[in-house]
């Protein structure tokens, strides 16, 4: 029997499966169950909507952070909108039917499949982009080509790396950010949505910051997914889904697939070994002579693996806030902390690591558009120093899981006031586990803040659903400044 190419017509018959609401009107009951929407649907939403500006929206994630469901909802959103359902395509590029296919050729059979010989005022949703071949400049030819039509592609892995290196999509693409879920999102999710709107309301003495905190701790231990608080099954083993799932297919599939990576291993006894260490301080000399891994390749691997949105590297400046011109230090932090649970074990409020995990927790809430986020150290450490565009410090920041801070404030901070001193910054916060205070210490007013606290506030916004992350910054300061001018008002002032 000859050896025959996948026909035209199953590729249809496929597509046709893939778009349920050409023929019923509505997508599966599996995407319309899900109710809860991510704080960044609304802004999402708004961009694949806006027909008259003509760009391809790129909507870009980690595994699992729910960009498919995303996709979903946005499309049961258009029909309910009074969209046609033959006017809305989906297509999942990693499916095998499509292999070698370009995105016009796919756009042409779904018209067929409807009977639609125009090529206007079409939706069109291609699903885990980054696994066609120089997908940007398909995607550029289809934004130049079909004017009238709107073009949607979502990616995971290195779909970021490809973006930011290739500038085929230079005015023709708006790349679009779903990071793993915030804590207020978990909350949200975990049904604590009384405590998102009491934090709204400013009403901070009502809080229950000690149910919060177990919270903050499940958080870490097994935030950041939608699927883990939503399904039972996947509830009752998180470290399975997490590690097989999210980090395995991530090192074992996606970076080798794009990058040609021959020994895995390498790569996933580097990523193994920066979860355990997230939040300490490394050098690529260090990995080098551990690992027995060449300088250049390690490089390689913490691009690679930054580019699928698996950690965050943080990188080191002097105490009189001036960069480095050779980085050889620096910190990597996961993106979300429970990958580090899955791998290991879960924590406990008095666990040793705990510290470096709230520290992970915060530097994975925060975003560009906060402004860059640098460390500082010399004969002590500045955990979290926030610098604007225009390389003015907006906020000095010392991370603690622990009140002790409190009471021996100048002994524990003085790394933290002898930055201030130097730099003259304007706003000081330190962390805590549970305690608020407001205290003048050798000169320098500090805000001490529960960590649980200063997340919510670092993602303030998407509280709202229409606050952009061209007003984050300006939002952040100005409630951190609002708690400091109120303190008599809400709590203890010493």
């Amino acid at each position: 029997m000859a050896f025959k190419d996948i026909s035209k017509e199953q590729i249809i018959k496929r597509i046709e499966v893939d778009n349920p609401w050409w023929k019923t009107g509505k997508i599966d009951r599996l995407y319309s169950g899900m109710t809860i929407h991510r704080s960044y649907f609304d802004i999402f939403f708004n961009l694949l909507q806006n027909t008259k500006v003509r760009r391809a929206v790129v909507l870009m994630g980690p595994r699992r952070v729910g960009k498919t469901v995303m996709i979903y909802q946005a499309v049961q959103k258009l029909i309910h909108q009074g969209i046609s359902p033959q006017k809305i395509c989906y297509i999942s590029i990693d499916n095998p039917t499509y292999i070698n296919i370009g995105l016009e050729q796919l756009f042409e059979y779904a018209r067929e499949a409807v009977g639609d010989d125009s090529n206007e005022d079409f939706y069109v949703f291609f699903d885990e982009i980054q696994y066609l071949k120089l997908w940007e400049v398909h995607l550029k030819s289809m934004v130049d080509t079909f004017l009238h039509s709107k073009f949607i592609v979502s990616g995971s892995a290195a779909a970021a790396l490809k973006l930011k290196s290739n500038e085929s999509g230079a005015g023709r693409f708006t790349d679009f950010l779903l990071p793993p879920l915030s804590f207020s999102e978990f909350l949200i999710f975990r049904g604590w949505k009384d405590i998102v709107q009491q934090f709204t309301s400013t009403d901070w003495l009502e809080i229950d910051i000690e149910n919060l905190n177990k919270e903050f701790i499940n958080y870490l231990n097994y935030g950041g997914y939608p699927e883990i608080i939503t399904s039972k099954d996947i509830r009752d083993n998180p470290a399975q889904y997490i590690s097989n799932d999210i980090i395995d297919k991530v090192l074992l599939r996606d970076l080798p697939s794009l990058y040609g990576i021959q020994d895995v291993r390498e790569l996933q006894a580097l990523f193994t070994s920066l979860a355990f260490n997230t939040g300490n301080e490394i050098s690529i000399d260090e990995l080098s002579k551990k690992s027995g891994v060449a300088k250049n390749t390690i490089r390689k691997y913490l691009q690679y693996l930054e580019a699928a949105f698996l950690i965050k590297i943080v990188y080191r400046i002097d105490f009189n806030a001036k960069r480095f011109k050779r980085a050889t230090q620096f910190k990597v932090y996961l993106t979300n902390p429970s990958m580090r649970s899955a791998l290991f074990a879960p924590l406990n409020e008095g666990d040793d690591f705990m510290g470096n995990m709230v520290e992970t927790a915060v530097f994975a809430h925060h975003r560009r558009s906060l402004g860059n986020v640098y460390y500082a150290r010399e004969r002590k450490e500045v955990d979290y120093i926030l610098i604007d565009k225009y390389f003015q410090i907006e906020l000095a920041l010392e991370i603690k899981w622990s009140n002790r801070v409190m009471k021996n404030s100048k002994k524990e901070l003085d790394g933290l006031i002898s930055f201030c001193k130097k730099n003259d910054v304007a706003f000081v916060l330190t962390s805590t586990k549970d305690k608020m205070l407001y205290k003048n210490v050798d000169g320098i007013n500090i805000l001490f803040l529960p960590n649980a606290l200063l997340i919510l506030l670092m993602n303030y916004p998407t509280f709202k659903m229409n606050i952009d992350d061209s007003a984050l910054l300006n939002t952040f300061i100005t409630s951190l400044t609002f708690l400091s001018e109120n303190i008599p008002n809400m709590f203890k002032k010493e």
